[in-house]
Formats: C-alpha cells, structure tokens, sequence
C-alpha cells in the first residue's frame, strides 16, 4: 500500500536560490534526515542511498520527470528498484524574499521479508516530510547568512 505525505514550507530566501539548493540532488543528506548519499549518473538519473534498518543500506535510482526551472521538479523511480517513490515540489515566490516549498511525495513500502522494519523507519510520513522540510529551510537560510 503506497504512502504519501504532502507538506508546504516558507522559506526565508528568493525562489533562485530555493530551487538551486534543492535541484541539486547531492545536497539532500544535509537536510533529510536518513539520506546517506546521492549521486547523479552520466545518463542524468540519480543513484540514492538511505540509511536502512539493523545498519543496512537502502538504495534506489530515480529520473527526474519534470523540470521547470524556478518552478517545479518531479521524480520517479525506476522499474528496476527497490524501493518505489514519486512525487513533485514546486516552489512559489512570495515577494519579500521567500518562497513557499509544496512537497508531495509517495512511496511504496517492500512487500517482502524486511519491508516492515523498513516501514518502521520511515514512520509517520507527514512527519517525516515536515521534519525534512524544515531541515531544507534551516540549510538554505543557514547558507544564505553565510554569504
């Protein structure tokens, strides 16, 4: 059965700078909190790396479906993977320097041995999404100051 989680967020900085810090996928393990790595292949998909149950790495490869610059991001993964996620951000700009973050995620849980310990780490996914999410505002506005 497939969870989703859809959350909104304003963050303190103007939609350029929003959407280059999370367009650029690498950056993700400074704001989610289980997300050990991603890399961008040569073919443009990603390759994620999530810390699992019991110590173990979760991975998947993901495409990006939609990019519009400023604007939009979507995703999906591919067939071959394990763990099976989509979703779409959008970034809206607000004047006064911010920009409301519209995340929707969902993802689809192992059916096989394991798959509950890892729909125990994911937990609550709305949680989970605000958590992160004010992760992203904490980074982008941190990186923002330091400039």
């Amino acid at each position: 059965m497939p969870e989703q989680a859809t959350k909104s967020i304003i963050v303190g900085a103007g939609v350029g700078e929003v959407f280059e810090a999370w367009s650029n996928f690498e950056n993700f393990p400074h704001f989610m909190k289980n997300i050990k790595s991603v890399e961008k292949r040569p073919d443009g998909s990603t390759h994620w790396v999530m810390e699992g149950p019991l110590g173990k790495s979760v991975e998947w490869d993901a495409e990006t479906t939609m990019f519009e610059p400023d604007k939009r991001i979507a995703w999906h993964s591919r067939e071959s993977s394990t763990i099976k996620t989509s979703g779409q951000v959008t970034f809206v700009q607000l004047g006064n320097g911010q920009t409301q973050v519209n995340l929707t995620i969902q993802w689809v849980v192992p059916a096989r041995k394991g798959g509950e310990t890892l729909a125990g780490l994911l937990g609550d996914p709305e949680k989970r999404v605000e958590e992160d999410l004010y992760r992203f505002k904490t980074y982008v506005e941190g990186r923002k100051a330091l400039a």
